[in-house]
């Protein structure tokens, strides 16, 4: 069963968290006040400025935020402040019962994909896979479009990709439905053999990376695809790629190449080109409702992420 969240709306109170490692402190100051000029009030926390090697606190200090979280009703909504490292070693010990019965906004990307995941195949709900503060919002120079993809989160309203908001390119043509599932590949790869493994069966997969030379991407792509991801799929829509060229003192495969040769022939309706992920604008989607691709029309819509309000129109 899907759960959505209730809207945002202004003089709520949102939770910052960081679940893998910490936030550079000005950054995140500046995100901050961004959510406050939406009229948000904003809790940060208590394990958010830990340092633990290259993590933001110990495994159960990271776990506490995340609880208090989602079980504090004053809370609306739970925002990564980053991405890094991590997340992974925490979805083993996460109260999925707490979470499901606390519906709540909650929203991040990169390493946060594990969480993702983990929450959505666990408990149905729906999260949103959208820019986060200190490395998104806190960077001196933010497209416009960025800061938009927070609007989603106050109004019920689905969310549209086509070729006037994102550089599309259709690899293989058709049509495809199903609930939009993904994130970032590394992350995805690494949930395979465990209990969270990514469940692709009749959904449109989406992913992204970044800082990984061709010759890794081909060896993720590789893994799903003999994990039967690919064939899984009812579509697949491909992100940002940033920084994920050849070294040039290397010879090397194109990304082109990895793509034609392992999402290709599962023959799925697939995209390539989405402003999804370590990209600017880096643009947000929902994890778990329903999108709808059409690669000849080149238009992914995506079901809204938040519970439509009952007597609404």
């Amino acid at each position: 069963m899907t759960i959505k969240a209730p809207k945002l709306k202004q003089g709520d109170t949102v939770g910052i968290i960081a679940p893998a490692s910490p936030p550079r402190k000005e950054a995140l100051g500046k995100a901050i006040s961004f959510l406050e000029e939406m009229g948000l009030v904003v809790k940060v926390g208590s394990s958010v400025h830990h340092k633990y090697g290259y993590l933001a606190g110990k495994d159960e200090e990271r776990i506490e935020d995340i609880h208090t979280m989602f079980s504090d009703p004053e809370i609306k909504a739970i925002i990564c402040a980053c991405g890094g490292y991590g997340t992974g070693r925490l979805v083993s010990n996460l109260d999925y019962d707490l979470i499901a019965g606390n519906p709540k906004i909650f929203w991040g990307y990169s390493d946060i994909t594990f969480l993702h995941t983990a929450i959505h195949q666990k408990t149905g709900l729906v999260t949103f896979h959208g820019p986060m503060l200190s490395s998104d919002i806190g960077l001196e120079d933010v497209h416009e479009l960025t800061k938009q993809s927070f609007r989603q989160l106050f109004v019920n309203k689905q969310v549209e990709f086509n070729a006037n908001v994102t550089p599309l390119e259709t690899l293989v043509e058709g049509k495809a439905s199903g609930p939009v599932i993904g994130g970032n590949l590394t992350l995805l790869v690494s949930t395979l053999g465990t209990a969270y493994e990514l469940n692709t069966k009749g959904k449109i997969l989406f992913i992204e990376d970044i800082d990984e030379e061709p010759y890794k991407i081909d060896r993720m792509l590789n893994q799903l695809k003999m994990a039967g991801k690919f064939g899984d799929a009812a579509g697949i829509i491909i992100g940002d790629f940033k920084n994920c060229g050849p070294d040039k003192r290397k010879e090397s495969l194109t990304l082109d190449q990895l793509f034609d040769e392992h999402i290709k022939p599962a023959n799925k309706p697939t995209m390539k080109g989405f402003f999804i992920g370590h990209s600017s604008p880096c643009l947000a989607i929902p994890v778990g409702t329903v999108g709808r691709m059409n690669t000849i029309e080149k238009t992914l819509i995506v079901e809204s992420g938040i519970k439509e309000e009952v007597g609404a129109s």
